[in-house]
């Protein structure tokens, strides 16, 4: 029996890109809609706490499970869950909402998404807000081979090209999987670079072993919140989500020929001071990539902002609409 969702609308399906899309859909339609594209391992319900602040400040707000994540079912092949599949599918929905332009909000995985709107989709695009997750033109190495370098062959985004592997170990347990992913950060970036370098390697399935659920008491989530998402992967898995680091050389090569900066869009970067995976510090250079930025620091916030201090980004969010999208 599927848990209840606490605190969204009933969710609504469209046919796009060639997937069945499912999107929750809130407050008047008017104005330019905010498109709220979530990360790993997340949902739609992610935002919650923003599609209900956003709606009633009289905001348009679009927020879809993505593709192979909760109602949105995905392939099976690897390379159907590329960037050009995920930015289509963004495409889709608005096509089947009718929608010319919109302003689209990403954090973590979703935050990568929406960088590449306006570099694959840029008549689509009013806006973007990231999330944690900042712009970052193409490197000029293959981003695994980067990471596998820098860190090993245990670094998690590493550790997720190997079929099958990271697969089971998150889906052994997923309550156990969603409560040690979904925790509030003790420790700072300074902190965590401070460590040995066995203590730093990113290795989250080691960590993910040893992890004792009983001991912690870092946990944000309220009780009905955690059942809504372990009973939304318990039925998926885990393997749609993962399906999109797998294409990360994949997207490297094809990203070849796309501009390398954004300009004439408005953007917004949300920074959140306690993320070790996306500190502060990697949005130091993006004025020099974007032309209309503005950036805000959520204080005593890890990664997974949009819930560990909804109320100081909503405010942030509604403070950049109203400037910059007045109703």
């Amino acid at each position: 029996m599927t848990v209840k969702n606490p605190g969204l609308p009933e969710p609504q399906y469209a046919d796009v890109n060639g997937i069945r899309m499912a999107y929750y859909e809130a407050g008047p339609r008017q104005g330019v809609p905010v498109v709220f594209c979530h990360g790993f391992p997340e949902l739609a319900f992610s935002w919650r706490h923003q599609i209900a602040a956003l709606a009633a400040a009289g905001r348009w707000v679009i927020a879809p499970d993505q593709r192979g994540y909760g109602l949105t079912p995905g392939p099976e092949a690897v390379e159907a869950y590329d960037m050009d599949h995920l930015t289509g599918d963004l495409v889709g929905l608005l096509d089947h909402l009718g929608v010319e332009k919109a302003i689209f909000v990403g954090h973590d995985w979703g935050g990568i998404i929406v960088w590449q709107m306006p570099l694959l989709h840029p008549d689509r695009v009013a806006g973007i807000i990231g999330l944690n997750t900042p712009f970052t033109p193409r490197l000029p190495l293959d981003p695994i081979e980067m990471f596998r370098n820098a860190y090993g062959e245990d670094m998690y985004i590493v550790h997720f090209q190997k079929p099958g592997e990271a697969d089971a170990r998150l889906g052994a347990d997923p309550e156990r999987t969603i409560r040690f992913f979904m925790r509030k950060p003790k420790s700072s970036q300074d902190e965590f670079l401070g460590r040995p370098a066995e203590r730093r390697s990113l290795a989250l399935q080691d960590a993910l072993l040893h992890y004792d659920p009983a001991t912690d008491d870092n946990q944000f989530l309220e009780p009905d919140e955690l059942a809504f998402f372990v009973d939304a992967f318990k039925r998926t898995g885990f393997t749609g989500g993962i399906n999109w680091y797998r294409n990360f050389t994949r997207n490297w090569e094809k990203a070849e020929t796309l501009p390398r900066r954004i300009d004439g869009v408005p953007c917004l970067m949300i920074m959140a001071e306690l993320d070790v995976v996306l500190p502060p510090a990697m949005a130091d250079r993006m004025g020099e990539q974007i032309s209309d930025l503005e950036k805000v620091l959520i204080e005593g916030s890890g990664h997974w902002t949009q819930q560990e201090k909804p109320a100081e980004v909503n405010a942030a969010i509604l403070d950049w609409l109203d400037r910059r999208f007045p109703l």
